[in-house]
């Protein structure tokens, strides 16, 4: 237990290789440089990973600036588990392509249920949650 309240606890994560996943979807992994009272976070050597079923692909980001209300998990990288990941790396290329086609596949089942649904009578609502971020 962390003798430390609210996001002071942070302070014991500072320049650890942590992984951060966003509001919006994205996975970020980086090392902890800065943190402060609204959990706003400065990460180093920062890569954006890109997960697509069993691949992923890391895109190199730098220095990343997070805002605290963006962040909705947090959590330190095991070094020793880190290489034994049971997931293929592919290239940035290959992984982009990839998300890409994923979410024309999303698309187009939202579209034939939205016609199955309309031809029942039914009005068909997609999932906004999302779109204040993009």
């Amino acid at each position: 237990m962390s003798a430390y309240p609210g996001t002071a606890t942070l302070l014991e994560e500072l320049d650890k290789k942590l992984m951060v996943l966003l509001r919006d979807g994205r996975t970020l992994i980086g090392y902890l440089r800065s943190v402060d009272q609204f959990a706003n976070l400065v990460l180093h050597n920062t890569i954006e990973r890109i997960h697509v079923g069993k691949e992923y692909g890391d895109i190199p980001r730098g220095v990343f600036i997070v805002r605290g209300e963006n962040v909705v998990l947090l959590g330190e990288i095991d070094k020793d588990k880190e290489n034994d990941l049971p997931l293929k790396k592919v290239s940035v290329d290959d992984i982009l392509d990839a998300q890409r086609r994923e979410q024309e596949a999303k698309q187009e089942q939202e579209r034939l249920l939205a016609k199955a649904l309309k031809e029942r009578g039914l009005h068909y609502i997609p999932d906004l949650s999302h779109d204040d971020m993009f």
